[in-house]
């Protein structure tokens, strides 16, 4: 694993990367949520919980990426940029690696919470024959729970248990170990959090490709009743498979709590049925 920049358009991305031996079957893009960094994906607590180094080991070149606002590009963006601004700067970063990167079969985005929002609208702007092979998203949904809700329109702090659940989900030092990982969600981000809901709708029938949302045991920021996801699913008109599946033992944060590794192995097991024959 090694960090490394990518060129966003002019804007320079921090990125951490992890390649397999031989050349790769698919470029894993990982995008993590707000107020954290890309370090959410290689939780140092236990290295076997790391999804970059899984993914390298299963074939695959895995990318996290620091989104717009944050990492090396937080002193040019101090105040962040909304998903429509990250959008294109993200798929320039990607072009800029796969110039100078073999991807194998294309890409394949993994992403939390925010990070799942920028997912979508990544892939409603992709268009068909992009390279975008499909989307795999935890710690997003459609709609706020009720209380989550509430903290969002008044702009409150949410709680750690929010954020995180239970503590005896995660390794001992997950917390002392993250430290570097966590990172202030700048205020352009945080502005948009109350108006997710109508731009799901609007993005979510543009999606083409396979998306699999994940829902921790102990998710409290989305609402998650049959009624809730069975509505999720149906937002999908054009995606030819949605799956909706649900994380035992895991708090929001999946990739740093002791269930990272069976997430994480799901979700490139997901990759695999989005891979096209042969590849």
């Amino acid at each position: 694993m090694r960090s490394v920049v990518l060129d966003a358009g002019g804007l320079a991305l921090s990125a951490l990367l992890c390649e397999p031996a031989g050349p790769p079957r698919a470029l894993v893009v990982a995008v993590h949520g707000g107020g954290m960094r890309a370090g959410y994906f290689h939780g140092r607590a236990r290295s076997e919980l790391s999804l970059l180094r899984l993914g390298a080991r299963l074939g695959c070149t895995v990318l996290a990426v620091d989104r717009p606002g944050y990492g090396r590009s937080a002193a040019a963006l101090p105040e962040g940029l909304p998903l429509a601004e990250q959008t294109p700067l993200l798929r320039a970063a990607l072009a800029d690696f796969a110039g100078r990167h073999p991807v194998g079969a294309g890409h394949f985005v993994l992403a939390h919470s925010f990070g799942g929002k920028l997912a979508l609208a990544l892939a409603a702007h992709a268009g068909d024959g992009a390279g975008l092979l499909g989307v795999d998203i935890s710690g997003c949904g459609r709609h706020y729970a009720p209380g989550a809700e509430d903290e969002v329109r008044h702009r409150r702090p949410a709680s750690r248990r929010r954020h995180w659940g239970p503590l005896r989900l995660y390794p001992p030092g997950t917390f002392r170990q993250s430290a570097g990982t966590v990172a202030p969600m700048p205020v352009r981000e945080a502005a948009e959090l109350a108006g997710w809901p109508g731009l799901f709708d609007r993005l979510a029938p543009r999606v083409r490709v396979p998306v699999r949302f994940t829902f921790a045991e102990h998710e409290l920021w989305w609402r998650r009743q049959e009624p809730d996801l069975a509505a999720l699913a149906a937002a999908f008109t054009a995606a030819p498979r949605v799956l909706l599946e649900h994380q035992p033992g895991a708090g929001h944060n999946i990739s740093l709590g002791w269930a990272a590794r069976a997430y994480h192995l799901r979700a490139l097991a997901f990759l695999e049925e989005c891979l096209p024959p042969g590849a």
